[in-house]
């Protein structure tokens, strides 16, 4: 049924899994017919990833300079603006997509005739945001006509703790062949000659357990003379404060020729590539939702070794069959050799390989698409 009146909203389209999925969302909703706006805090001067066309872009009024200063008390005001916005839209649903802006657009909602789904991202416990935003998720969430969890175990936090009745289990999707968009990256501008590559790719460097891959890799590096590491995905500058790329050249050490063997490539669009010249792709995180970087390289037919945390990994992965999965207690020694068996294995790395293309059909976009499009015509028609 077309007509539907659809806002997203989310603080900013910067670089991120949860950006990248709202907009694939948006995209499905606008290939409906539907009128479909994204409505951000944050500018275009942060966006990583193009808005689709045919999809509005909108974005809250910014606060006056002394009303900006008072920081936690100008939340109401921010509350009212993206109520006026979804009144202006005259949405007949709206999709919060993180934490924060799932429980500003509760609050803006509230009394206005449109159905809510909220959408968290990571596993809530692992990465919680302050005092007074628990309190107000805590009092806010029951009242989304509906969650789209990426893991049981986030659903069942989410009853326990929040009191979440209403849910649906949405894993990410994969797109394949993945698309490339700037900026493009080539491995090989980086990695002359067939020399062996762990693969590794996020933004968050210690959420993504980067900090642990150095002393693995340094020892790697020392029995293996050609062997490179990538991460993808440490812009240069800082983040949050923390020089990122500073901060994994000094954990490895001062060595030159280990230090010229660790690639620091930044933001690549071209990840496609990456991931078909990879020996062996991990990911060592403390936490995750769902990692996009891991689904990705299983449908590429990567090699995959991951940290068996909380909540991800082990949704995709079988261990010792489409990829590995290390205890989240698991030494650098037991990185070492879980990465050393599979580099010195082609054989066991292709049958990996194979298997992980499966994540193909079982995430394809198509199916859970559907999912997601008719869960939002029951909520405004049902």
């Amino acid at each position: 049924m077309a007509g539907i009146r659809v806002a997203f909203t989310i603080d900013s389209l910067k670089l991120g899994g949860a950006e990248r999925v709202l907009l694939q969302w948006a995209r499905w909703c606008r290939d409906e017919g539907w009128q479909v706006v994204v409505i951000t805090r944050q500018g275009p001067e942060r966006d990583a990833y193009p808005v689709p066309e045919g999809v509005q872009r909108w974005v809250e009024p910014a606060l006056a300079a002394p009303l900006r200063w008072l920081g936690w008390f100008a939340f109401p005001l921010r509350v009212l603006a993206l109520r006026q916005l979804l009144r202006r839209h005259r949405s007949d649903l709206a999709v919060g997509v993180t934490t924060l802006p799932a429980v500003k657009l509760l609050l803006a909602s509230a009394g206005l005739p449109l159905r809510t789904v909220v959408s968290e991202r990571n596993y809530p416990p692992a990465k919680p945001p302050a005092l007074p935003w628990r309190w107000l998720r805590r009092c806010t969430y029951p009242w989304a006509d509906l969650h789209w969890v990426q893991t049981q175990l986030t659903g069942q936090w989410l009853r326990r703790h929040c009191g979440v009745r209403r849910q649906q289990l949405v894993p990410n999707s994969v797109t394949w062949p993945l698309p490339d968009r700037e900026p493009l990256l080539d491995p090989d501008d980086w990695l002359a000659g067939q020399h062996p590559l762990i693969l590794a790719a996020g933004t968050k460097a210690r959420q993504k357990g980067f900090d642990r891959l150095m002393p693995v890799f340094a020892t790697l590096a020392r029995r293996h003379p050609r062997l490179h590491l990538a991460l993808l995905g440490l812009a240069p500058g800082t983040y949050r404060g923390l020089d990122q790329q500073g901060w994994m050249r000094q954990l490895l050490g001062e060595e030159p020729d280990l230090q010229e063997r660790l690639l620091l490539p930044g933001v690549s669009g071209s990840m496609a590539r990456w991931y078909a010249r990879a020996t062996v792709f991990v990911l060592p995180s403390r936490f995750e939702g769902f990692p996009n970087v891991l689904l990705e390289a299983m449908a590429a037919g990567c090699a995959c070794i991951a940290s068996d945390c909380l909540t991800g990994p082990a949704d995709l992965i079988r261990d010792g069959e489409n990829g590995l999965l290390l205890p989240m207690q698991a030494t650098a020694d037991d990185w070492v050799a879980a990465i050393s068996g599979l580099l010195a294995d082609p054989d066991r790395r292709r049958r990996m390989g194979e298997k992980a293309l499966l994540v193909r059909e079982r995430y394809a976009e198509a199916r859970l698409r559907r999912d997601c499009l008719e869960a939002m015509r029951q909520l405004c028609h049902g």
